[in-house]
């Protein structure tokens, strides 16, 4: 008997460290889909862009530097409706 219950006790301790690790993916890919993430990135992109326009000489860089992050913000309102027909089109 107590190698049955050695052997339970092992199996809950894997089982817990299993839901903890899944409980840490599903915060990570919350994450990565939130709209504060999408903000902080755009935000650090335009910010990065214009100084890099600035830097190199061009006279509208506060405007131009918006075209990457829209372009930013483009995909990532697009890809989400793309890979969901993607994946209606393979019967996932």
């Amino acid at each position: 008997m107590p190698a049955d219950e050695s052997r339970i006790t092992a199996l809950e301790s894997e089982l817990a460290a299993i839901k903890l690790r899944n409980q840490q993916v599903e915060i990570d890919k919350s994450w990565e889909t939130s709209l504060l993430r999408r903000a902080l990135v755009a935000v650090i992109t335009y910010f990065a862009a214009g100084i890099l326009l600035a830097l190199i000489g061009n006279q509208n860089y506060i405007r131009n530097a918006l075209v990457p992050v829209l372009g930013y913000l483009l995909s990532t309102w697009s890809i989400p409706s793309a890979k969901k027909i993607w994946k209606q089109k393979r019967g996932v």
